[in-house]
């Protein structure tokens, strides 16, 4: 089975670790070790931060089991590089991550993590899963762009977060 730790530590790396910071243009505002506050402002580290200190470690990680690695049921996936791949990505772009997953196995696209899709994923060959999703992942950045021109300064950045996660 697919351990947390691992995924964690490549998001965190890939978010840009524990640190604050708001780039124009990004939707998610004001973010915090990749926990964006636009998205998420009832997380409890926002309190910490607007007194002026840092979450600790333990309390990011937490946010994370719980809205992500949860979600995706990443302890019932037998693959490590799958489950990580998919958490990486759902961090990233949300439910698309669940949806192009199911699509690659050939589940039903619904974005629900059920039996039958943890199923596809654990019969699928955690190899040609990696290849194929980075094809799709690197497919949704395309069609983000090409709805929103704003977003194109990411593009880049997106991409070598999927390059990168083939090296995993």
């Amino acid at each position: 089975m697919a351990d947390l730790q691992p995924a964690f530590d490549r998001m965190l790396l890939d978010e840009g670790g524990y640190v604050l910071h708001t780039v124009e243009g990004d939707r998610g505002g004001m973010t915090y070790a990749g926990i964006a506050r636009n998205m998420h402002p009832k997380w409890p580290g926002w309190v910490e931060i607007d007194r002026g200190g840092k979450p600790s470690a333990q309390t990011v990680r937490d946010f994370y089991k719980l809205h992500f690695w949860d979600d995706i049921t990443g302890d019932q996936i037998n693959s490590q590089a799958i489950a990580s791949d998919i958490f990486n990505f759902y961090v990233n772009t949300g439910r698309p991550a669940k949806v192009l997953a199911q699509v690659v196995v050939g589940a039903t696209p619904d974005g629900a993590f059920g039996p039958r899709t943890v199923q596809a994923l654990n019969d699928y060959d955690p190899d040609k899963f990696v290849l194929a999703y980075a094809i799709a992942k690197i497919t949704r950045y395309r069609d983000i762009v090409m709805k929103n021109r704003t977003q194109q300064k990411f593009l880049l950045g997106w991409i070598s977060r999927t390059l990168n996660g083939l090296k995993s």
